[in-house]
């Protein structure tokens, strides 16, 4: 299986969430499955490919250009893959995997993330996709999904197309037993031609 992890590139971050990454990094390596992410030296984006390498995971980076350019390309990754922008590194990702993970990181997590969340809603995919929740991380934007679905921006039943982990081995868990489901229809109502 080929987890796909999105995560941060700050190396300014605590020890709680560099510590679940390891844990990640160790349960993909343990499992013999193969890590796909993006492909840098820093945050823990290097240190969950340096520690599934360590423990027998397969790793490939993905990394634009513009940024392995700028010399932060992984050093620790199996294989890199350089993309002509961030929207093909992105699109090379969802390609690639089977399922996807979310630690805590900035925008580009986030945009990531939000982004197979979408396409899973639009019936482009059909693979599991996880938040893990270190000290709390994503509980804002977990209220903002509430109030999406109480005011009808959402629907309800799409709080299905992705999963709320405490840790890694709860990630773990939900993806080695993830059954897809069928796309709900996005929409509450379709204007009639």
């Amino acid at each position: 299986m080929n987890i796909c992890v999105f995560s941060s590139s700050s190396n300014a971050i605590a020890d709680v969430y560099v510590n679940d990454a390891i844990d990640l990094a160790r349960l993909i390596g343990q499992s013999g499955y193969c890590l796909i992410n993006g492909g840098s030296n820093v945050g823990t984006m290097d240190v969950i490919t340096r520690e599934a390498g360590k423990h027998g995971a397969k790793t490939i980076g993905i990394i634009p250009e513009k940024l392995r350019d700028f010399n932060l390309a992984s050093v620790h990754a199996h294989e890199i893959i350089v993309s002509g922008d961030m929207m093909e590194r992105k699109e090379r990702m969802r390609q690639l995997a089977d399922s996807f993970i979310a630690l805590a990181g900035g925008f580009g997590t986030l945009e990531e993330i939000l982004e197979v969340i979408t396409l899973k809603q639009l019936g482009y995919h059909h693979k599991a996709i996880v938040f893990i929740n270190t000290n709390g991380f994503y509980d804002d934007l977990f209220r903002q999904f509430e109030k999406s679905y109480e005011e009808k921006f959402a629907k309800e039943s799409y709080r299905k197309l992705y999963f709320i982990a405490k840790n890694a081995a709860e990630a773990m868990d939900y993806i080695q037993n993830y059954k897809p489901e069928e796309t709900v229809n996005k929409w509450f109502e379709v204007p009639k031609r």
